[in-house]
């Protein structure tokens, strides 16, 4: 798989925003059948006091304002982590058609059966690290 360098900066920026401002630093991006960014946010829970804060869901909303359809067919989302249940549901719901992640999440979230066509990339060593580390010193820091 070759992902875009602009869609890997700009996950790097927006983890490391969240991160800077003590949210868990996930980010995700919303892209076009073209590969055209559409969309894209970080973690905002803290913020925002917004438990629907998490970077899949408001990459959706602001996704769905652009395009003035809440219907994602055809479009693709990449993120650091891959999505809890609560963002899993409501991809399912929007409708995207597939979710390319970095990171698997480590624990195990009730494991919902939620079918959404979700893809753990290969490679990319550097960048699978660079998330990982960022979150591993969130919650390092918060012990």
């Amino acid at each position: 798989m070759n992902i875009d360098e602009n869609i890997v900066k700009i996950l790097k920026k927006d983890a490391f925003k969240a991160f800077k401002r003590g949210e868990i630093p996930v980010s995700a991006i919303i892209v076009d059948e073209l590969g055209k960014i559409v969309s894209h946010a970080c973690n905002s829970r803290q913020k925002a006091y917004d438990v629907l804060g998490h970077a899949e869901i408001t990459a959706i909303k602001k996704a769905e304002n652009k395009i003035k359809d809440w219907r994602l067919n055809g479009y693709r989302m990449y993120v650091t982590l891959e999505p809890c249940n609560m963002c899993s549901m409501v991809i399912k719901e929007s409708r995207l058609d597939q979710i390319f992640y970095f990171l698997p999440k480590k624990n195990d979230d009730l494991s919902l059966d939620i079918s959404i066509n979700k893809i753990l990339i290969e490679g990319y060593d550097d960048e699978k690290n660079y998330f990982n580390d960022l979150i591993t010193s969130f919650f390092n820091n918060k012990r």
